[in-house]
């Protein structure tokens, strides 16, 4: 049975699974019934960040725009652009035997697209979670869901794996932005046009 956490909770990945090193982190969400006079496209990314909470590369912010780190410790799988259905709206795949020594955390976001123009903040979202799974065994392991009223930001940081010396830990961080992407690349010291 996954573990449900809250915001500022901490688990260990790896000391209850001896052993994981492939798993996948689901974001997902569902839009209210807010007319807004556009479709909703939340995306989810990925930064690879050091001791000192910053990108070493621009390669480390992992998106629908670069989906694989260099290292191949993490790969997105792709932009769904409605968020229709249910499960996971997107997915990113994380290899923790592959991430290079020299990074600490993998920082999960999600931010809306075009989010000012289209007058749409994330207290318009309903149902938000991100939950990490075994990718070998499709065991979930545990699951965060967002329960905060966003109603200025436009993006938000779900949480965070990190690594304490062999040991992979989940952070719940539920934390959100105002200025949408470029606030989140900003913080995590990532160069945008």
């Amino acid at each position: 049975m996954p573990i449900s956490l809250k915001k500022g909770e901490k688990v260990s990945l790896t000391k209850s699974n001896p052993g994981l090193t492939k798993v996948v982190a689901g974001l997902g969400w569902d839009t209210n019934a807010y007319d807004t006079g556009g479709d909703f496209d939340l995306d989810a990314a990925a930064f690879v960040v050091t001791e000192s909470g910053r990108v070493a590369d621009q390669k480390d912010f992992i998106f629908y725009g670069n989906k694989q780190h260099p290292s191949g410790a993490v790969e997105h799988m792709g932009d769904n652009r409605t968020g229709a259905g249910a499960g996971d709206d997107e997915q990113i795949k994380i290899d923790l035997s592959k991430v290079p020594a020299n990074y600490t955390k993998v920082i999960f976001t999600a931010t809306i697209y075009e989010a000012e123009k289209r007058r749409q903040n994330f207290g318009q979202v309903n149902n938000a979670y991100m939950r990490i799974y075994n990718e070998t065994t499709g065991e979930e392991l545990l699951r965060y869901d967002l329960c905060e009223d966003f109603s200025i930001e436009t993006a938000v940081v779900f949480g965070e794996l990190y690594r304490v010396g062999t040991e992979w830990k989940f952070n719940a961080i539920g934390c959100g932005y105002q200025g949408g992407l470029a606030a989140l690349c900003n913080s995590f010291g990532v160069e945008i046009e």
